[in-house]
């Protein structure tokens, strides 16, 4: 049974492959992939009859990989690290999915599974799932910022980024409107979207990275977003900032 490994952490795809050699010999793995983009181009490369997906990702995550592929007719795996709402999404669209650490056993019980629906369609089910994930993250990406005049509504992925006013924040949207000043200081608008894209580049930035154009090098450097906008990054910040994305 052909198997792609999709994983954007190196450890996770190296353990994964070799459980599966040591326990499904059944299984031969034609690729590893650290990202959505590498997955999509091996999926037409080699018409895979079983897929693990890591649910999170940097880019493109596990279930718009799934999205992008117009419902192949493999069978699907997800790996996550998190008992979050996802699992509870692919438990109710009664997909299968594995936690990390992987268990062998619950390793091997997924694959015999797996082996047993192969060529069965998933429309359905993964429909279902990505409907309950994009309700959940509408609701979810949802904020209440406080301003001089009140509360302002804003969508999370809207943010291009947000730049540190003292004791307020200056939101930078992507509809090019003039920034307005959230009542937030910038380390309280960090907490509130770190399990978004965004990135702390700068004492006094924190960049949404969906939205980067490119990076110029220098001291620091320099981002340049996708509105033309230049944002610095501190010294301070560079290595991890370059590792994050290197990732992406």
């Amino acid at each position: 049974m052909r198997a792609i490994i999709v994983d954007d952490e190196k450890h996770s795809r190296d353990v994964l492959r070799i459980l599966l050699e040591s326990n499904c010999p059944d299984i031969t793995v034609m690729a590893t992939c650290n990202n959505g983009e590498a997955a999509l181009e091996a999926i037409a490369l080699y018409d895979p009859q079983l897929l693990f997906l890591d649910v999170e990702m940097p880019g493109l995550d596990g279930f718009q990989v799934l999205e992008a592929t117009k419902r192949g007719s493999f069978a699907v795996i997800f790996t996550t690290a998190y008992d979050h709402y996802a699992v509870q999404a692919i438990r109710h669209s009664a997909l299968d999915y594995l936690l990390k650490p992987i268990d062998a056993h619950e390793l091997k019980e997924a694959v015999i599974k797996a082996t047993q629906r192969q060529g069965q369609s998933v429309t359905k089910k993964v429909d279902n799932l990505v409907e309950m994930l994009q309700q959940h993250i509408k609701q979810s990406e949802r904020l209440a910022l406080p301003t001089a005049e009140g509360l302002r509504m804003v969508i999370a992925s809207d943010i291009l980024y947000c730049e540190s006013s003292g004791a307020t924040t200056s939101i930078h949207l992507r509809s090019q409107e003039k920034p307005f000043q959230a009542a937030r200081t910038l380390k309280e608008m960090e907490v509130l979207l770190e399990d978004k894209a965004f990135f702390r580049v700068h004492n006094c930035f924190l960049v949404n990275l969906s939205f980067m154009d490119k990076y110029i090098k220098g001291d620091g450097g320099e981002i340049i977003m996708c509105d033309g906008q230049s944002v610095p990054v501190s010294r301070q910040k560079k290595q991890d900032f370059l590792m994050r994305i290197e990732k992406m």
